[in-house]
C-alpha cells in the first residue's frame, strides 16, 4: 500500500494526541486504531502497525517515569515476565480468532470504571495494605491484562493503572508509572509476534511513532505536574470517549 505525505503527517499529529492521552490514562489506540482503519488496512494490520507507533510512545513515558524513579524495572522483573507471556499469546490469538465479542463488551465495561472512578471516595491514594500479594497480581491480572492488549489494545493502560491502584494499593502517579513500564513491555512483546507474521506497514508506523515520542513526553510530564485528580478525570474522559466510539462502531 502507498500512502502520501499528507496522509502520514495527520496521522502523525493523530500520534502526538494518542501519545499525550496514552502517557497520563491509557487509551491512545481509541485514536490511533480508527486513524489506521480509515487508511483502508486490514484490522489485524491496523493492529499490528499501531503496535509499532505505541512501542515509541510507551518507551519515551516510561523512561521519564524510571528518571523519576517512580518505577523500577529491575523490581518489577516477574510482572514484565508476565505481561510479555499475556502479550505473546494475545498477539498469536488475534491472528486466529474473532475479536467482535470482545469489542461487543467493552464499551460497558469502560462505562462501569468511568462511573466507579467518578464516585469512589479517595480514589488514587494508597491503600492501606495490598489486596493481592506481588506473585498472584502478576499471575492474574499482568498476565491477563497483557493478553487483552496483544489481542485488542485500547485502554490497556486504564486497566493496568486501576488494577496497580485497588490490588497493589499504589497511589494514582505510581500505578500510572508501573502501568507504562507494562504497557511498553506488552508492545514490544506484540510487535515481536506481529514482524515475525509480517502484518506491520512500517512506512506508516514509524511515521507516527514520531508524533508519539512527543506527545508521550509531554504526557508523561502533565501527570506528575498536574497530579491524581487530572489523572483521575482524564481517565474518565478517556473511558466514555473509549465506550461511546466502539458503541457507535457497533
Amino acid at each position: 500500500m502507498e500512502f502520501s505525505f499528507e496522509l502520514l503527517a495527520i496521522l502523525s499529529v493523530v500520534a502526538i494526541a494518542a501519545g499525550f492521552i496514552d502517557a497520563i490514562a491509557g487509551g491512545g489506540g481509541l485514536l490511533t486504531i480508527p486513524a489506521l482503519l480509515f487508511t483502508g488496512m486490514s484490522p489485524v494490520q491496523a493492529i499490528a502497525t499501531n503496535k509499532l507507533q505505541a512501542c515509541f510512545g510507551s518507551f519515551t513515558a516510561t523512561r521519564f517515569f524510571i528518571k523519576q524513579k517512580l518505577v523500577s524495572p529491575k523490581k518489577q522483573r516477574w510482572g514484565i515476565l508476565a505481561a510479555s507471556i499475556g502479550a505473546a499469546f494475545g498477539a498469536i490469538a488475534i491472528q486466529l480468532f474473532d475479536s467482535s465479542l470482545l469489542i461487543t463488551l467493552l464499551p460497558f465495561a469502560l462505562i462501569l470504571i468511568a462511573a466507579y472512578l467518578v464516585f469512589a471516595k479517595n480514589f488514587g491514594q494508597p491503600g492501606d495494605k495490598p489486596k493481592l500479594d506481588e506473585k498472584n497480581f502478576n499471575g492474574s491480572f499482568i498476565t491477563g491484562i497483557g493478553f487483552y492488549d496483544g489481542f485488542f489494545g485500547p485502554g490497556t493502560g486504564t486497566f493496568f493503572t486501576l488494577s496497580y491502584c485497588k490490588m497493589r494499593a499504589l497511589s494514582l502517579i505510581q500505578a500510572t508509572a508501573h502501568a507504562k513500564l507494562m504497557n511498553f513491555t506488552t508492545n514490544i512483546v506484540s510487535l515481536f509476534i506481529f514482524i515475525l507474521s509480517d502484518q506491520i506497514l512500517w512506512q506508516v508506523g514509524l511515521a507516527m511513532a514520531v508524533g508519539q515520542i512527543i506527545g508521550a513526553r509531554i504526557g508523561a510530564a502533565t501527570a506528575i505536574k498536574q497530579g491524581t485528580n487530572f489523572i483521575r478525570y482524564m481517565t474518565v474522559a478517556v473511558c466514555i470517549a473509549m465506550s461511546i466510539s466502539l458503541l457507535l462502531k457497533q
